[in-house]
């Protein structure tokens, strides 16, 4: 594919090489897991405002108060004006981090930045993303580089079901016609569609009864949950699944239950999830589930008959989408790669991403990698090299200039 060119050149317009690091060093130890936003938001808009962003082009949404987490503080949006006649970009990243990354010291280790001590996930999932955003906005806004219209987004409560992106403030956003998302590992691979995921709570009630006194008097919530999840994994509807040519996957991720041995316990609760990029396969595994666990309470009975019963609530936490490669976000995103002399990989996730909600609100968005590696973990680290493509190819798609 042939690029076009420009007398202004992108990657000589981006922030010091040092200079970035300084800033996502300053970034990825700021808390700000799911719904503590507030800090790492702070941070970022105060950046902008000292690059020149006026009071008009920043605002934040209210998000955070229609997802049932609520939290500190919704979205941040700084939409700018651009070139007449030319369609609006949006770039974006999530803020939020997993528990596990709150108290991070990041440290450099020659071509990577980890924890010190690896006692703590590093949050470069995605402070990196965020940071990536950041920086592309700060350039444009102290060079003053032309460039087309142009809508960053930084979103909260993205782990914790993508609740930032579900509910962001659609009116806020000028209608981009093309997104780039900045999230994942490596940055020459396009994400460019992603799996879809339903989240269930399952409540199994049973009969409470003295373990060792009267066993027989008590139905046992937990022998039922235990039944069900087994039934499961036998008939091959936990974990990857595979039915002739339909795939998807289901976990049950957390199970509560019980307070004493001697107590045959009498509730128990299951958070489990389903995935597939078939709605229709998707929605049949969550009726495996619930099956499964229907049989499940019939099949533990207390001695005088009686059985437990079960309580599904469920909700779609993100649809499947895939873009085609004619789509003109995925070639402005080709383009920006072949404009570095890269050749992009196209890649579908497994994993729900901020684009499953952009693009169901008609902003079809392709994801970015910038360096993260083993994400939720204490062996997270980032890519130095990869951080620092990643901003290249943000300047490129920011500025237009392919």
């Amino acid at each position: 594919m042939k690029t076009r060119r420009s007398v202004i050149d992108p990657a000589a317009a981006i922030q010091d090489d040092d200079a970035a690091l300084k800033v996502l060093m300053q970034l990825l130890p700021i808390p700000g897991r799911s719904g503590h936003e507030g800090a790492v938001m702070k941070f970022i808009a105060d950046r902008l405002r000292k690059a020149g962003a006026s009071a008009k082009s920043l605002s934040h949404d209210t998000a955070h108060r229609r997802s049932s987490l609520k939290g500190e503080i919704g979205n941040l949006v700084l939409k700018l004006p651009g070139r007449a006649g030319e369609p609006r970009r949006m770039l974006s990243a999530h803020v939020d981090t997993v528990p596990i990354c709150v108290d991070c010291q990041p440290v450099r280790r020659a071509r990577r930045i980890v924890t010190l001590g690896r006692k703590t996930g590093l949050g470069a999932d995605d402070r990196a993303g965020a940071a990536v955003v950041l920086l592309t906005a700060e350039a444009l806004l102290r060079q003053r580089l032309p460039h087309p219209p142009l809508t960053f987004l930084w979103t909260v409560q993205e782990e914790v079901g993508l609740h930032g992106a579900r509910y962001v403030q659609l009116s806020k956003l000028g209608r981009p016609e093309l997104a780039f998302n900045f999230d994942g590992s490596t940055p020459t691979r396009l994400t460019i569609g992603a799996t879809g995921g339903y989240r269930m709570r399952i409540t199994v009630h049973g009969r409470a009864s003295h373990a060792g006194n009267a066993p027989a008097e008590g139905v046992s919530a937990i022998a039922i949950a235990s039944l069900a999840i087994g039934d499961l994994v036998e008939n091959g509807w936990h974990g990857e699944i595979i039915k002739g040519r339909r795939r998807g996957t289901s976990n049950v991720g957390v199970f509560h239950g019980g307070e004493a041995t001697n107590v045959v316990t009498d509730r128990v609760v299951i958070r489990a999830e389903a995935r597939s990029h078939e709605a229709p396969f998707r929605r049949r595994i969550v009726a495996e589930i619930r099956r499964a666990f229907e049989r499940a309470a019939k099949r533990v009975r207390s001695a005088d008959g009686e059985t437990g019963t079960v309580e599904f609530e469920g909700q779609l936490d993100y649809e499947a989408f895939r873009l085609p490669l004619d789509n003109p976000s995925v070639v402005a995103a080709t383009q920006a790669l072949h404009a570095l002399e890269i050749d992009p990989d196209y890649a579908i996730s497994n994993g729900g991403l901020d684009a499953n909600w952009l693009t169901a609100h008609g902003i079809p968005a392709v994801t970015l990698g910038c360096g993260q590696r083993a994400i939720h973990t204490v062996e997270e680290e980032l890519d130095i090299p990869d951080f620092q493509l990643a901003r290249r190819i943000a300047m490129q798609l920011a500025t237009g200039i392919v």
